[in-house]
């Protein structure tokens, strides 16, 4: 039987200070700390040296972005607070006043200025492709002129981080690559390279003092690794939960499992030259289109989906999602070049390769969910219409650097890429444009692909200032690119995570993680 009692308002002190040292303590804003897995390390912190995901997540904790994008790919008002279209070609930046750098600096106008003409002699010029000329009309307003019009100029600048120009010139582009300083919501602590890398709160930021005051980031590659640290207390969040530990986390209920589509597309680049790096034969097969279609044919998605994703996977029926400028309704790759074997068998027959050829697949074993078994399966496939893979397993750190173009060492690649700008346009012009016409352009068009009828689409939707022009002609560009075959689409992956049951973690759609954005209850 339960007895109650009315206790006076001495034994309630009591009994609530009793009750107070029960508790489990909660974090107060000057105690949260956090340790984050994630599935490898950043291979740059300098954000104008490459483009790789644990590095972005790293650019997005150190550097702002004059337009922000939203979990969701709104764009917003970042470090400028507004911006208009004065022209078709100009566009006027206003800056946020008082926005300081971890240095203490102000931003200014000059730093922008700066930050883009450092760039254009960078590895991601790219970045900066659409800015023909920027100068500052006063120390919080950039006057930016785009070559030709262009509708997207504020989408694509949530991807260009601001630097301090003096920070830069007093410490070089080697040690920037070591020692990050931008006005983001963290400053560096300490990067011990594929250990750990610890960061500490700016509680200047300018969007307010971020709740979490210590991050760690640790890289652990190994899915199995990761998802120990976690159980055993070591982490807080793993980034990439291996699909066949989903079921175990969820049954421990000190844990939760987070998920949500992806934007990372995994695709197949096939080779376009005359002549291919691994395949021993006067002429490279792929230059045929029969053999193209007959290699998209041979792979089953639908099976490496069911088996090796555990369902944790949605097949890509474009190069984008039907969110993006650029999405054709009603055009399937999966439909257009259906699994069929006798048909593949056919194709490669009528093409005089009955009795296949030999080349390699160059793919990571440590980048993408499940990357090197989806490997392995691509190579038995493709053994059933006579072409054997050799398989040119690598970690990421090697991989981006042994295919970046000009590629002369691979024939078929497998790799993935997200389009966080919500336009298709920058996938496009980066990974199919036509080599070696328009700086800036093609910087991994790993297949060699060339196509006067496909950069003639590109080069409309670069010239117009109007979204609704610009999505027609990135559809027609879709068009050919699904005709020809450049690309073979495969799976977006599903974004899996795991954390404590205290912490507050909401998924990007850019897959991003963002610190700035997580609490702990």
């Amino acid at each position: 039987m339960m007895r109650c009692f009315k206790l006076g308002n001495c034994a309630v002190g009591v009994f609530a200070m009793i009750c107070l040292l029960l508790s489990p303590p909660m974090a107060t804003a000057a105690d949260k700390e956090i340790t984050i897995a994630l599935t490898a390390d950043a291979v740059h912190v300098d954000p104008q040296q490459g483009n790789e995901l644990t590095s972005n997540i790293m650019f997005n904790h150190f550097y702002d972005t004059l337009v922000m994008r939203t979990p969701e790919l709104d764009f917003v008002p970042g470090l400028a607070e507004s911006w208009e279209l004065k022209d078709d070609v100009t566009w006027i930046f206003k800056l946020r006043k008082g926005v300081k750098f971890h240095n203490g600096e102000e931003l200014k106008a000059s730093d922008v200025l700066f930050s883009i003409e450092r760039c254009r002699t960078q590895l991601q010029s790219n970045l900066v492709r659409y800015i023909a000329d920027a100068k500052a009309l006063d120390d919080y307003t950039i006057e930016i002129k785009t070559p030709q019009p262009f509708a997207v100029l504020h989408m694509s600048l949530s991807e260009f981080h601001i630097l301090n120009e003096k920070y830069v010139k007093e410490i070089g582009d080697e040690q920037l690559n070591l020692k990050p300083m931008g006005t983001g919501p963290y400053k560096l602590v300490e990067w011990i390279k594929e250990d750990h890398m610890t960061l500490a709160a700016f509680d200047d930021y300018y969007l307010g003092a971020p709740k979490i005051k210590k991050v760690t980031f640790r890289p652990i590659t190994n899915p199995a690794t990761r998802t120990a640290a976690l159980l055993s207390d070591e982490v807080d969040v793993i980034q990439d939960l291996a699909v066949r530990d989903v079921d175990r986390v969820k049954s421990n209920d000190k844990f939760k499992v987070i998920t949500r589509p992806s934007l990372l597309n995994l695709v197949l680049a096939l080779d376009y030259r005359d002549k291919s790096p691994t395949i021993d034969l006067p002429v490279n097969p792929m230059k045929d289109i029969r053999v193209r279609e007959a290699i998209a044919r041979a792979i089953n998605v639908d099976s490496i989906i069911k088996i090796i994703m555990n369902g944790l996977a949605t097949p890509s029926d474009q190069y984008v999602p039907a969110s993006h400028i650029g999405y054709v309704d009603g055009l399937n790759f999966r439909e257009t070049y259906p699994f069929d074997l006798e048909k593949a068998k056919s194709l490669m027959k009528e093409a005089g390769y009955e009795k296949g050829f030999t080349m390699s697949l160059d793919a990571t074993n440590n980048r993408y969910v499940n990357d090197q078994q989806i490997a392995q399966a691509l190579a038995g496939m493709l053994a059933k219409i006579g072409i054997t893979v050799n398989m040119n397993l690598m970690p990421k750190s090697n991989f981006f650097g042994y295919i970046r173009v000009p590629s002369d060492k691979s024939s078929f690649i497998m790799s993935g890429w997200d389009t966080p700008s919500g336009d298709a346009g920058g996938m496009y012009n980066s990974m199919m444009y036509s080599r070696d016409k328009k700086k800036g352009y093609a910087g991994a068009n790993r297949g060699a692909y060339a196509s006067e009828e496909f950069d003639s689409w590109i080069d409309k939707a670069d010239a117009t200032p109007r979204v609704e022009e610009r999505d027609k002609f990135l559809q027609e560009a879709t068009k050919v690119a699904i005709r020809d075959i450049v690309l073979i689409p495969m799976h977006y992956e599903q974004d899996l995570y795991a954390v404590k049951n205290n912490v507050d973690l909401k998924p990007r759609m850019d897959k991003f993680v963002w610190t700035y954005e997580i609490d702990i209850k």
